[in-house]
């Protein structure tokens, strides 16, 4: 394998070695190469061997790939053709030299042996891992990584990098599916729970302020006049894309349009108030206005009786109402023998009770009904508008339903397996679901897709997905659509097709390959990285670094730290070093705390303790990562 000189590109320290036997493996080859620059071994299996390489970063527009971001061509690759991950197999990819593996066999079983085998070989090597068992995976990562604690016992946790990383499809997928359905747009990142997306806006007109958003990430190229197309736009004018531009700059370009940061939001409909039981059930739903007036007659008719009782027969409060409670429920006994007062109130009492007890029964069983139904699946409301109609609630569709309500976004999903996963999760959310079959008629019309902003095909089948978009199409227009496709050259066919037919709708068609392989690249390429956002030819990455070690950055201003065309600081980890999160790109569980201070003020003093955000172009963060201090799982330059 050809290996660059160590002062051109500090990068290529140690190789890339990624195992797989499906599509995901050569385009995370194809990510690692184009957006990060690294010497990449491919182990697949041999009737895979030789397969043309898909372009990663071609986006599914049928546009030419545009995150290859950088200028000189991507470092070569190197396949081994090998059946399974054996040991002959990982040594024949030198895994005992690679600074990190990726594991992405389809079987937990096969990709668990061989992460067993690479740690033995190399203790230090940054593992990767497709898991499609989560429990079974956080064990793995518990496992693997205290054997990197007990054969470098010096290692302090709290800076150790990516050691271990399990990841699954649906996890990494999620995010970019959200972000393309609220804002059509597949450049994203996540950072502490937060989605943020690099938004491209044309150049300001005359008496225009525009809107920095976080912050501006770059100035596009000179020549760009469309900005929704500067992707594939020509970068050899008189201007390239200007990359982390001082503020100076930004406001003395003319005519150029500019990437800023921004949080991926949309006002939605909000979330259902506090529930019962996690049924679904608002105590406004299950006490009903006829029932309170049952109740409220009842009461009122107790102690007006009550107190004509005391005054005509001279008994205490306590007797009087005991007395007054049995007539109403006609349990007492005839008072035959009792004086004529003591009889007609008894008299009164019992025609009380039965003008109202039947009140109260009816209260009563529509209230128990109403508990019951809201435990059942909800219906789409005759109104609604403006919502997303989500198809699938399997493995991903479940997750991506899941930050759609993060987001307040209001959601009708259909799903044609009642005890699909994501069934139970729309129950407790609250969110209306049609059990059918998308492709029959009807469904749709029910799903109100006729008023729906956006529709998601998230099933398993390809055909299905199709269909239902054509479907959908048929009903309304101007619809957006998102297929998840399996294949990549089927969804970029899919995607070539639906614009001819539909040039003035948004179509997008993605694989689950496709929105994954980012998220794989950047665990690889250690914890603290967060993503990648290509900014026509060329890329930024965003990533979470310690201040300790970094002369760049300890005991300066953030205004001072930052440094155009290399690197900025975007954000504040204010968390407690205790209580932090170690893996900022990934979704918040419960009882992790990720508090990013976004609005950071210039003149504050970075401290060594300190962990921040930051996005930077490939030889700014090479240069941050040199100086700062080397985590122990990182391996001798190959």
């Amino acid at each position: 394998m050809t290996v660059l000189p160590r002062q051109e590109d500090p990068w290529t320290d140690g190789h890339m070695v990624v195992c797989g036997d499906d599509g995901l493996a050569r385009r995370l080859a194809a990510e690692l190469r184009e957006v990060y620059r690294r010497h990449v071994v491919l182990v697949v299996p041999q009737e895979r061997a030789g397969a043309p390489g898909t372009d990663l970063l071609a986006d599914r527009t049928g546009q030419a790939p545009s995150a290859g971001h950088g200028t000189g061509a991507a470092p070569p690759l190197r396949e081994v053709p090998a059946s399974a991950p054996t040991r002959g197999a990982l040594r024949r990819a030198r895994v005992e030299s690679a600074a990190a593996l990726a594991l992405l066999y389809e079987d937990d079983e096969t990709n668990l042996r061989a992460a067993l085998a690479a740690r033995r070989l190399n203790p230090g090597l940054r593992l990767v891992v497709r898991m499609y068992n989560r429990k079974l995976g956080d064990r793995l990562e518990e496992l693997l990584d205290q054997a990197v604690l007990v054969t470098e016992p010096g290692v302090d946790r709290t800076v150790l990098d990516a050691s271990t990383t399990v990841l699954s499809d649906a996890d990494t997928a999620a995010p970019a599916l959200v972000a393309t359905a609220i804002a059509d747009t597949r450049k994203v990142v996540q950072a502490g729970g937060l989605l943020l997306r690099a938004a491209e806006r044309p150049a300001p007109g005359r008496g225009e302020v525009p809107d920095p958003g976080l912050c501006t990430l770059a100035l596009l190229s000179s020549s760009t006049t469309d900005p929704a197309g500067s992707e594939g736009s020509d970068t050899s004018g008189a201007h390239g894309p200007d990359l982390l531009p001082d503020d100076r700059v930004v406001q003395g370009s003319q005519g150029r349009g500019t990437v800023v940061l921004e949080a991926v939001r949309r006002a939605g409909a909000a979330l259902p108030p506090r529930r019962l039981a996690r049924r679904g059930a608002t105590l406004g739903e299950v006490f009903s206005v006829r029932l309170r007036w049952a109740v409220a007659g009842v009461l009122t008719a107790v102690l007006a009786l009550t107190a004509t009782t005391i005054a005509l027969t001279g008994a205490g409060p306590v007797e009087a109402a005991h007395v007054t409670l049995l007539d109403l429920f006609s349990i007492n006994d005839p008072a035959l023998e009792e004086p004529a007062t003591r009889q007609v109130l008894q008299l009164l009492s019992g025609l009380v009770g039965l003008a109202l007890l039947p009140l109260l029964v009816a209260g009563g069983l529509e209230a128990l009904g109403t508990f019951r139904a809201a435990g059942a699946l909800r219906r789409p409301p005759r109104a609604l508008s403006g919502h997303i109609v989500l198809l699938g609630l399997g493995k991903i569709g479940a997750r991506v339903l899941a930050r759609l309500r993060e987001h307040d976004i209001p959601v009708v999903c259909v799903e044609q397996d009642p005890d699909a996963r994501g069934i139970s999760l729309a129950r407790d959310l609250g969110v209306p679901v049609i059990l059918g079959d998308v492709t029959e008629d009807g469904v749709l019309d029910a799903a109100r897709v006729h008023r729906a902003d956006a529709l998601l095909a998230l099933t398993s089948s390809d055909t299905t997905n199709l269909e239902a978009v054509l479907a959908a199409r048929t009903l309304n227009g101007g619809l957006r659509t998102v297929l998840r496709i399996y294949d990549d050259d089927f969804a970029t066919a899919v995607y070539r097709t639906l614009r001819s037919a539909h040039p003035d709708a948004v179509t997008r068609s993605r694989s689950v390959s496709h929105l994954a392989a980012p998220a794989f690249a950047g665990a690889m390429m250690g914890r603290q990285i967060l993503g990648a956002i290509p900014v026509e030819r060329k890329v930024l990455l965003f990533a979470a670094l310690l201040v300790a070690g970094h002369p760049q950055l300890e005991g300066r201003t953030v205004a001072e730290s930052f440094r155009p065309n290399a690197w900025r600081i975007l954000a504040l980890d204010t968390a407690d070093p205790a209580a932090r999160r170690p893996d900022l790109a990934s979704t918040p569980l419960d009882g992790e705390r990720s508090e990013l201070l976004w609005d950071l003020h210039p003149g504050y003093v970075l401290q060594a303790r300190d962990r921040v955000v930051i996005a930077a172009t490939r030889h700014g963060l090479a240069e941050l990562l040199a100086t700062g201090p080397q985590p122990a799982s990182e391996p001798a330059p190959g």
